[in-house]
């Protein structure tokens, strides 16, 4: 495992999603399985776990907390906040002062740990970016020391773009595969000249870009990659990077045939990590295979600059024009 810059640390640049192990958008995942993902993970010199609070209402965090018991190793958990709707709260109230605090301590309780490394905004609404008082909140609450750093996941590069203005901003979360080459031409350059932390995720488009998928492929009923794919519950770029399904398995196997060889998934990791801005990728696993799949793109050689052209050539001509959502 190779290890990038995040402020004044260094983190596995091969990082771990745990949205999967909120048994709610990917299937069900037991106990078992769950520890067996992260201590994989753990035991290949991973070092950085994203998370949410709305990953299972909790479930994902209070598997993390429960694994953090169980290991000496220095782990940095990074959790977001902004999209629960229990208790009545919802959007805007979830932006209050109080429903931030209150959020970031029942991600500390279950995580069993006195302050959190990361916390991000997590795909608010842009309008809520702009206001600006959300920042003053996580500056509160960073003064407190219940988080160390904060970020924010975002939808859209213009979202991107206003988190840049922010004083103190210490990461932002991006889809970026593939799929989404466009954030690296338009804010790249200047969120490493801020030392601002870029966290790519959905790096292999809901695994349509591991190859194994074919247009007959059936998704379980509460598998966000069957009841999404259209945006029918969120922004449709959280599943299969906002392209019909369809289309982009075709689109898939194009770039499969355009990689050196079969190790499909490892190299479109390994495409995101030839960026020298990203600092980590996220990739989720449902299986230690999968971990051990996605951390080998660590040792892979970068792709040569011939094959980066191609990609841009064939993301410009067929994938950008079918993308669907806002991004």
């Amino acid at each position: 495992m190779k290890y990038r810059k995040f402020k004044d640390i260094e983190v596995s640049e091969v990082g771990l999603g745990t949205w999967q192990l909120g048994s709610a958008d990917w299937g069900n995942i037991n106990d078992e399985e769950a520890f067996s993902i992260l201590n994989a993970f753990v035991d290949a010199g991973g070092t950085f776990i994203d998370t949410a609070d709305v990953y299972g209402m909790g479930i994902s965090e209070s598997i993390i907390g429960r694994f953090l018991k169980t290991t000496n190793k220095t782990l940095y958990v990074a959790s977001k906040l902004g999209r629960r709707g229990d208790e009545g709260n919802g959007w805007p109230q979830n932006f209050s002062y109080d429903s931030m605090k209150k959020h970031v301590e029942s991600s500390l309780q279950n995580l069993g740990t006195p302050s959190l490394f990361l916390e991000q905004l997590h795909c608010i609404p842009t309008e809520e970016l702009r206001s600006g008082k959300v920042f003053d909140h996580l500056r509160q609450l960073q003064d407190q020391k219940l988080i160390q750093h904060w970020g924010v996941s975002v939808e859209t590069a213009e979202e991107a773009l206003i988190c840049l203005e922010q004083d103190g901003l210490a990461s932002l979360q991006i889809i970026f595969n593939l799929f989404r080459q466009h954030y690296s031409e338009e804010f790249f350059e200047k969120a490493r000249k801020k030392n601002v932390a870029l966290i790519a995720r959905v790096p292999l488009a809901s695994g349509l870009l591991s190859g194994k998928y074919t247009e007959r492929t059936v998704f379980d009923a509460n598998d966000h990659r069957n009841y999404n794919a259209n945006g029918d519950a969120f922004n449709v770029g959280e599943t299969f990077s906002g392209i019909e399904f369809g289309k982009a398995v075709r689109l898939a196997a194009d770039i499969a045939g355009r990689f050196p060889d079969d190790r499909t998934s490892q190299w479109a990791i390994r495409w995101i990590l030839d960026h020298p801005e990203i600092t980590t990728v996220i990739p989720g696993a449902t299986k230690v295979g999968q971990v051990v799949s996605n951390i080998s793109a660590s040792a892979l050689p970068s792709l040569p600059a011939s094959v980066h052209k191609e990609f841009k050539e064939l993301y410009n001509s067929d994938i950008f024009p079918n993308i669907r959502g806002k991004f």
